[in-house]
């Protein structure tokens, strides 16, 4: 894993997680950390998946603030990462605050990435990104939830900014490269931005096949949200709005379980942290 820059303001943390395959389990080999950022002891509800919870004590970020995140699934692991809450982003006097996330997956590895909620309060300002690297025979299911200001309370995003990306690569070869920046009211209520909706959140998953996409694009999602699936070569893309937290992650954990199956060869098995 290669180390990102820091930021030369703001709280700084990063943590590198190396996952493995040691006899019928998978099981943490490696953890290199600084700062805020640290994981809890695996759980092992499934018997050889490793479910892990990272954590941040402080739970807020603030504009300068910097989180690093890495992990490295070796070959034949088999890893489930959560997050034991939302993370919240608060109103920046100026700085920006960065998060860059590297997630590796090796062969006939399967690693499955699912942070709760990111609440982006507002005046925030974030940029982040996501990059995932596949080996040829590695199994990815992840996914990323941002919620601009705070619906609930009838806050808007504005004048907040949002600048992020993801990239996944498979055997080096770019599947998806895709940014989203968000600076305005225009970017929050355009056509061609959010459509007024404050929730976004996408879900990744590889490899997928036709059959995949025919199930996903059959989803039902309530109210006012809507929801698009793409399959790019063996990399299924879907991407929702919605207009609260709690009907996108009702529509991701529906997809994530009809995805399971075939995608991570297992049924789903939610977190224990979810019910919490």
């Amino acid at each position: 894993m290669q180390p990102v820059a820091a930021a030369t303001t703001g709280w700084q943390a990063s943590i590198e997680l190396g996952l493995e395959r040691r006899g019928p389990r998978t099981v943490p080999t490696h953890q290199r950390r600084r700062g805020p950022l640290a994981v809890q002891r695996p759980f092992y509800p499934e018997g050889d998946v490793c479910h892990l919870y990272l954590l941040h004590p402080p739970g807020g970020v603030v504009g300068g603030d910097g989180l690093r995140i890495g992990v490295r699934a070796g070959p034949g692991a088999r890893a489930l990462l959560t997050t034991p809450g939302a993370t919240k982003f608060y109103r920046s006097a100026g700085a920006t605050a960065t998060v860059d996330q590297t997630l590796w997956v090796g062969p006939d590895a399967s690693l499955e990435w699912l942070p709760q909620e990111a609440i982006l309060f507002p005046g925030a300002a974030l940029h982040q990104t996501t990059r995932v690297e596949l080996h040829d025979e590695a199994r990815f299911v992840g996914w990323d939830m941002l919620c601009l200001g705070r619906p609930a309370n009838a806050e808007a995003f504005l004048p907040g900014s949002l600048d992020v990306s993801v990239e996944v690569w498979r055997g080096g070869t770019p599947l998806l490269i895709d940014r989203l920046r968000v600076a305005g009211g225009a970017d929050l209520g355009g056509a061609a931005g959010l459509r007024g909706h404050p929730v976004i959140a996408t879900l990744l998953a590889s490899p997928a096949t036709p059959d995949d996409l025919g199930q996903l694009r059959a989803l039902e999602v309530g109210g006012d949200a809507a929801l698009g699936v793409t399959l790019l070569d063996g990399l299924l893309v879907a991407r929702l709005l919605a207009d609260d937290t709690a009907a996108a992650k009702d529509t991701l954990r529906t997809a994530w379980e009809a995805l399971r199956p075939r995608v991570a060869g297992r049924r789903a098995c939610p977190p224990r942290i979810w019910s919490t």
